[in-house]
């Protein structure tokens, strides 16, 4: 091999090292995003099931509620009817 090629060798040799750990680097941050993200997500599932429980609660109370508006306004238009 001549000079010129030899030359033309470690320039490659060191733009490919560069470009490997650029991409070594890339992955490294691209795996804490990931893991970042894995986090928000479950997160917003503990949200989620929070939310759907209160949503629950309130539906089973509101079925409740309605029983006790009904008994008061019968109550209420009795007392009305006697006056």
């Amino acid at each position: 091999m001549t000079t010129t090629d030899e030359v033309l060798v470690i320039i490659l040799v060191c733009l490919l090292s560069v470009f490997f750990m650029m991409c070594i680097a890339a992955v490294i941050i691209l795996i804490k995003l990931l893991n970042s993200i894995k986090q928000v997500v479950a997160k917003a599932e503990d949200v989620i099931d929070s939310v759907e429980s209160a949503a629950e609660v309130f539906k089973n109370t509101q079925g409740k509620l309605a029983i006790f508006k009904l008994i008061n306004n019968v109550i209420k238009m009795t007392y009305k009817g006697k006056k």
